[in-house]
């Protein structure tokens, strides 16, 4: 009795797993099933991993720009490339300086919405830097900058400044392996705003040290994002894979219903 008791406990057990795998995976007639990644300053698209596989296993078709980070314009062609290889209507997601990207390059017309990883979103005319003005100072993420303008996270700063919830192991590559920037790139003013033209959503890591709190909300409110909030550091597109691609679902869904 006790052995069929176990069997069926398992069974049951299974049953369920099963049946909530199965709800994870997006409906055959879903309209959004393209999702495309950009990562911001100092990182690669590898950053994106846990959030690649999240959505696949949900079926979407994911696809990761690896940016240059030489120019807003270069990101820019770097991002309108990979959109170009999208089949149908498609979530562009940026982490940091990668919401920058987005927001020029989402005018495109396969861009259906918008997510915002802790994410920079200027208006077309304004500057990256301007987004900074009147916020308090990141004291903690410190930048070393090159001769020829390119910026790096200082390596004694990096993990208190950039990924204090990312294991030593980690963080010890993260902060050998980083893209600098080219810090002339703040200061292109943006030709667009696609976030005045498309649906947004943010999430916001609260322990982000990059940005002033202040500054992450202020830029979500003016946009008008749906805001989603999550304890972590400036690299919750590392650490938060299942509230990032949560959010990306559901912006995926949201367009699809008002698209039916």
């Amino acid at each position: 009795m006790k052995t069929l008791t176990s069997i069926t406990a398992i069974a049951a057990a299974f049953v369920a797993t099963a049946s909530a795998n199965a709800a994870d995976v997006i409906p055959e007639k879903q309209i959004v099933r393209n999702v495309v990644l950009v990562h911001g300053a100092f990182a690669d698209g590898a950053g994106w991993k846990g959030v690649y596989e999240n959505l696949t296993k949900r079926g979407y078709r994911v696809s990761i720009v690896q940016n240059p980070l030489t120019s807003l314009e270069d990101d820019v062609a770097a991002t309108k490339r990979v959109l170009d290889r999208q089949d149908g209507p498609t979530i562009l997601v940026g982490h940091s300086w990668g919401g920058t990207v987005i927001t020029e390059s989402g005018i495109d017309p396969k861009v259906a919405g918008l997510v915002y990883v802790s994410a920079l979103s200027p208006d077309a005319g304004e500057t990256t830097a301007q987004q900074y003005e009147g916020f308090a100072p990141a004291t903690e993420f410190v930048l070393d900058i090159t001769k020829d303008g390119y910026g790096y996270v200082n390596r004694d700063k990096f993990k208190a400044g950039f990924a204090h919830d990312v294991s030593d192991q980690d963080v010890a590559f993260m902060r050998d392996s980083q893209v600098p920037i080219n810090m002339s790139a703040f200061a292109t003013k943006l030709k667009n705003a696609a976030w005045r033209s498309k649906p947004s959503w943010a999430v916001i890591a609260t322990e982000d040290k990059a940005f002033d709190q202040a500054m992450l909300i202020h830029m979500a409110e003016r946009i008008n994002a749906k805001i989603t909030k999550v304890s972590a550091s400036h690299a919750l597109f590392m650490t938060q894979p299942e509230v990032v691609s949560d959010t990306i679902d559901q912006a995926a869904k949201a367009v699809s219903a008002k698209q039916k």
